[in-house]
């Protein structure tokens, strides 16, 4: 069951190596990579957290609040970028931790280029020092899904 410190992992400071499609919606879209630094911290005792995801090179950042639902057990993420100034629409869900595995899986709805789509975000790959976050929009519903953005968390140095 997930608990209010299920993102305690993330606390601290970021190397993060992305991989995006260039179009979200375009399974034969190229791939582009990017680095970025992210910085977390703790709110509510451990019940919620922002990151901030610093972008240099392409010149913009992004926010995740994460706020912990203590009657569901479940997790909403907010995201926003400098690039909209926008929240965009929550993704929920919960982590489960099963033979020392901790894999967090979290769903919504939105909008890309005018098309209604399912969003899920999955957290894995967790330790000390790494964690892998993943996201993929689906057009059907969640029947199928289409991967479109990936990152990997790289613990920088004295965190």
């Amino acid at each position: 069951m997930s608990s209010p410190h299920d993102f305690d992992f993330l606390h601290g400071d970021w190397d993060v190596h992305h991989r995006r499609r260039t179009d979200f919606l375009d399974p034969g879209a190229d791939w582009e990579e990017f680095v970025a630094t992210s910085r977390c911290w703790s709110l509510f005792d451990g019940a919620a957290n922002i990151d901030e995801l610093d972008v240099p090179d392409q010149g913009w950042k992004g926010l995740t609040l994460r706020l912990f639902d203590r009657e569901r057990h479940t997790w909403a993420l907010n995201w926003s970028s400098s690039r909209s100034g926008r929240l965009f629409p929550p993704v929920s869900g919960r982590f489960q931790h099963a033979s020392g595995d901790v894999r967090g899986v979290f769903h919504g709805d939105d909008t890309h280029d005018g098309k209604d789509v399912r969003v899920r975000f999955v957290w894995s790959g967790i330790s000390d020092t790494t964690a892998r976050w993943e996201q993929a929009f689906s057009l059907d519903g969640g029947d199928g899904w289409l991967p479109n953005w990936s990152m990997d968390f790289t613990r920088r140095t004295g965190s």
